[in-house]
Order: structure tokens, then sequence, then C-alpha cells
């Protein structure tokens, strides 16, 4: 019995840490630490740079354990098919904000778009408390992590606009 409960899990964690992968490469990309971001005013309480790339794995091996957790409790396909839109939906709001931030260069519409991520993430918790506490409480950190981000995002925009 076992190993049929570990073969269920086999494509479920794959897919996720696929799909994570993908969105940490893509959002690696497109942040660009350069000259640009170096010259921003930052708040006397921001995290050094070097914080994030750890900081972001940690989230993304989270939300791979949390996507492949609720999809293996989901009860029906409608059910799993929500979960790994939600997730897809979340990914592409995670890309954006790093694309406004980074390559627009447009801190102001990052903090406007980072409150509709905080949201996706939300809703996540909200769905996944549903389907599967441990999955749900997997993304927690994410939650509080961009909430961080957001007040950080605000204070660079204050200190440094406009834009």
């Amino acid at each position: 019995m076992a190993r049929l409960s570990e073969q269920a899990w086999v494509l479920p964690a794959a897919i996720a840490a696929v799909a994570a992968a993908f969105t940490a490469a893509v959002g690696a990309t497109i942040t660009d630490i350069g000259p640009w971001y170096q010259a921003l005013k930052q708040p006397d309480w921001a995290p050094p740079t070097w914080l994030f790339g750890p900081a972001w794995t940690i989230i993304f091996g989270l939300c791979t354990m949390s996507g492949a957790t609720a999809w293996v409790a989901a009860r029906s396909k409608p059910q799993a098919e929500s979960i790994i839109g939600l997730f897809a939906l979340n990914g592409f709001l995670n890309l954006l904000w790093s694309f406004l931030f980074f390559r627009l260069h447009r801190p102001d519409y990052a903090a406007l778009e980072v409150g509709i991520l905080w949201s996706s993430i939300a809703a996540l918790i909200v769905v996944m408390w549903r389907i599967s506490r441990p999955a749900a409480l997997l993304l927690l950190p994410y939650l509080a992590w961009v909430g961080f981000a957001a007040m950080l995002n605000r204070a660079i925009v204050e200190m440094n606009g406009p834009f």
C-alpha cells in the first residue's frame, strides 16, 4: 500500500517542481540587481541583497510541497485543476511584479500589483485550507515574505519617486 501512495505523489511532485523551477528561473532572468537598483534609496530595515536568493529558494520549495500536497489531497479532477490554475495565476503575478519593478523600472506600478499578488497567495491559502491544511500552512512564509516585500516596495517608491 505504501508503494501506491508513493506513486500517487510522483506526477504532482514532478509537475510542481518543474513549474516552480520554471517560475524561479524566469524570475531570476527578469531580476536585475544592477546599477539602477543599486542607485535606489533603501530604508534602513531593507535586507541585504544576498538574502533574496535564499529566501526565494525556500519559498519556491515550500510552494512546490504545497502544490503537490494539495494536488494529492484533491477530491476530484476539477478540484485538482483549480489548484493548478490558482498556482499558475500566482506564478504569473509573481513574474509580473518582477517585470514591473526590475525591467520597466516602475516600482510604483509594482507597488500596486503586489497587492494583487499578495491577494492571490491569500486566496491559495483559503482554498488549500479546505483541501489540505498542511498545504495551506506551507504557503504562510510566502504570504509573509510578499507582505514584507510590499512594505519595502512602498518605502522605495516613497524614497525615490516619482517614476
